[in-house]
This record gives structure tokens, C-alpha cells and sequence, in this order.
């Protein structure tokens, strides 16, 4: 069904209401959205030029953006990529274990841990080898052989790509993350091809960053350089520092490779091919919402790349988008409906029941509860307002159980 046939209404449920009523009464029923709904009402995204003003091209938002964006597929995906880029490490199989140390046996008034042998330094008689010894080995020491890398399932990989980059295109997670676009225009910000013409020098990517107002992010992240702390500092990964905008490329591009050279030294700006992208990198630290700066072509070229619900992807294999389980999140609005309410039973019981008493009905204490009290015993009222409860019985002695009267009562048949 095309857009133009939703608006009028043709083989819808208005128009069967029109038909048959003369007039709308009700409105029409709630349908879960399709996936030809969402083409007909996808939006545009605008395509900026390289003084940052719109060059009068747009293009149609590709469906990945559309995907359904799951923080948890997200976070357990990005746990096991970060594991397969550990190194192997692991202490030495000497350590602890380089002297010549024979326990002392019994008899001695010490313990039989092994003890360094020799004399005339502290060292000798010392105990060594165990793990709660001074220069003994660790307990279990580490071996290379762990097992480093993790089995990752490869639709799980993609569905964690495609929430990335849907959340990529919602300006409150990509603020939420700590990113700098008060001063973008739009988002998913997307440079038309023209502005990467030529482009071979850093000063022409930092001029193309701060007309499209991208340099503000750029500035948080050089800011943000500082000495880390620990050990670090002596393995080659001396500083830290946030993450900038993420310019994705099209690796097909003339200018591809100049592109690249351009934007690598511009402190936490990194590239990525549209062909290959890294979750480490669309949601650093496992939090969505990384700032994208696209060029045309990559834009373009994501519905090749990762197709549609319907329609598989040209580079991988049988994929299909992942589609939401819920389309219409307004559940309110789907409980109170017309044709949900038309068929949902009514309420039974009214309050919770408590234990003890009848299905769906509540149970009263009719000592606290007067209307319960009266319902049991419509006399309660009258013994109340009359306050027969303090009315002293006059001329009656006898006392149950020591009288003859009481005997009698008891005894009768």
C-alpha cells in the first residue's frame, strides 16, 4: 500500500466506518506498523557542504536506523570483542622457584616448609617455594595457555552494530554520552563527497570540522588528554583521553586513502570503513551513542550493506534488519483502545483477595469495618445507639457452673 493511499484512506478501516455510518465515530484501529509504513514515512536527513550550509541535496534514511536499539546485546557483544584483543600474559615459570631450598624435616622446632640453605646472611634458613613465603611463588601462576578469546554468535554481532548505529542518529544518547553537538545541525550529520575533494592536509579536515560544528567535540577530547594512572604509564599507553566524532568513509572512494591521512592526527577523531564497522568503536566502552560524522557515499551505501527487514543485504549473506517486537510503544494508548477494550473482560473481584476468603473479594475485619458489622448483624446498630453494652443487669446473682440453675440448663435434654 502506498503513502498516498494510507492519507486518503482506501481499503482502510475509516473508510469501512465511512461506508457503513456516514460519518467517523470512532477512530481507526491501532495496526502494528509494517515495514512499508516505515518506508512511506521514513524522514530525509539534509547533506552539508564544506562551509557547513546544506547544498540543497538530501538523503533518504537508510532502514539500519530504524533498528531497535538494545543497551544489553550491545554491552555483552562489545565484553567479548574487547576480550579478543587481550594479549597473553603471564609470570615466569622460574619465579619463586631459583634457589636451592630443602626442608629441615622434624625435630627442629620449625616448620617443614622448604628453607634456603647456606649461612652467613639473612637469606639462609629462610622459608621460600610457597605462596605465603617472602620471594615465593604466587599461587597458580598464570600460564599463556588461558583461554583469552571469546566465541562471539555472529547475529548477535550484527544486531549489536545496527543498535549502535541507530542510536547514533538520537541526539539525547549521543549527548547522554558526552559528546559536543550543541552547534551540529542535524543528526545523522552528513557531508556531501565534494567537501572531501582533494583533501591531503590536517588544516583542511579541522576548517570541514568546525564549519559543520563538529570542533567543539574535537575540543573536549584534546582537552581531556591526561597521564594515566598505575603501571600503564611504562607499557606504551602513557596518556588517555575521550572519544571525538567517528568519520566513516567509503572505502570505494577516490579520495578514500587522502581522507584517512587527513583526519588521523586530530586528537580522539577517528575513521572507519562503512564496509567493516567496529563496535568497539560505534559504542566505546559498551555505551551507545557515539558521535557519526558521515560522507555521502557511506551514507548511501549503508542499505547495501545491511539491507532492510525485507530486503537481505547484498555483502552478507540471508541478513535481515532486525525488526522491533513492539512497534507502537504507546502502550497506554493500545490498552485503552476501542478494539482492545471491546474484547478484554472486566475486572473481577475489585481488590486483591486475601487469604482465607472468597475469589476476588476482600476480606473485612468487622470489628474495625462497621459497614461489615452490619451487614452480619443488622442488631449491632440498635446495641450501639442504645448502648446496651454498659447496662448493669439488676437482681441477677448467680454465677455459671454454682448454681442450680445453671446445673439444670445444662442437664436438660
Amino acid at each position: 500500500m502506498g503513502h498516498s493511499e494510507q492519507l486518503s484512506g482506501k481499503g482502510s478501516a475509516a473508510e469501512k466506518l465511512t461506508t457503513t455510518t456516514g460519518t467517523i465515530t470512532k477512530r481507526p484501529p491501532i495496526r502494528p506498523t509494517t515495514y512499508h509504513d516505515k518506508m512511506t514515512t521514513r524522514p530525509t536527513v539534509t547533506i552539508h557542504g564544506a562551509d557547513g550550509t546544506p547544498c540543497g541535496n538530501t538523503a533518504t534514511l537508510p532502514s539500519v536506523f530504524k533498528a531497535p536499539i538494545r543497551p544489553d546485546i550491545v554491552q555483552q557483544v562489545h565484553t567479548g570483542m574487547a576480550k579478543n584483543k587481550r594479549q597473553p600474559y603471564a609470570v615466569s615459570e622460574k619465579a619463586g622457584h631459583q634457589t636451592s631450598a630443602e626442608s629441615w624435616g622434624t625435630g627442629r622446632a620449625v616448620a617443614r616448609i622448604p628453607r634456603v640453605s647456606g649461612g652467613g646472611t639473612h637469606r639462609a634458613g629462610q622459608a621460600a617455594f610457597g605462596n605465603q613465603c617472602r620471594s615465593g611463588r604466587m599461587f597458580a601462576p598464570t600460564k599463556v595457555w588461558r583461554k583469552w578469546h571469546v566465541k562471539i554468535n555472529l547475529g548477535q554481532k550484527r544486531f549489536a552494530t545496527a543498535s549502535a548505529l541507530a542510536a547514533s542518529a538520537a541526539a539525547p544518547l549521543v549527548q547522554a554520552r558526552g559528546h559536543r553537538i550543541s552547534t551540529v545541525p542535524e543528526l545523522p550529520l552528513v557531508i556531501a563527497d565534494s567537501a572531501f575533494a582533494d583533501m591531503s592536509k590536517t588544516r583542511a579536515a579541522v576548517e570541514l570540522l568546525k564549519s559543520v560544528g563538529a570542533y567543539q567535540d574535537v575540543t573536549k577530547a584534546s582537552k581531556s588528554r591526561k597521564i594515566r594512572a598505575g603501571k600503564g604509564k611504562l607499557r606504551g599507553r602513557r596518556h588517555r583521553q575521550r572519544r571525538g566524532p567517528l568519520v566513516i568513509i567509503n572505502p570505494t572512494d577516490e579520495n578514500a586513502q587522502s581522507v584517512v591521512k587527513s583526519f588521523r592526527n586530530i586528537p580522539g577523531v577517528e575513521t572507519a570503513s562503512v564496509t567493516s564497522l567496529n563496535l568497539l568503536q560505534l559504542a566505546p566502552g559498551g555505551h551507545l551513542g557515539r558521535f557519526v560524522v558521515w560522507t555521502e557515499s557511506a551514507f548511501n551505501a549503508l542499505n547495501t550493506v545491511y539491507g532492510t527487514t525485507v530486503t537481505p543485504s547484498e555483502l552478507k549473506k540471508d541478513y535481515l534488519l532486525p525488526t522491533n517486537i513492539v512497534s507502537n510503544a504507546d502502550i497506554g494508548r493500545l490498552i485503552n483502545s476501542a478494539e482492545v477494550q471491546a474484547v478484554v473482560r472486566p475486572a473481577r473481584g475489585g481488590p486483591r483477595q486475601k487469604k482465607g476468603g472468597k475469589a476476588g473479594v476482600l476480606k473485612k475485619n468487622p470489628l474495625k469495618n462497621r459497614q461489615v458489622l452490619l451487614r452480619l448483624n443488622p442488631y449491632a446498630k440498635v446495641f450501639s445507639e442504645q448502648k446496651l453494652g454498659c447496662v448493669k443487669q439488676e437482681g441477677s446473682k448467680e454465677r455459671p457452673g454454682k448454681t442450680e440453675t445453671f446445673k439444670t440448663i445444662i442437664n436438660t435434654n
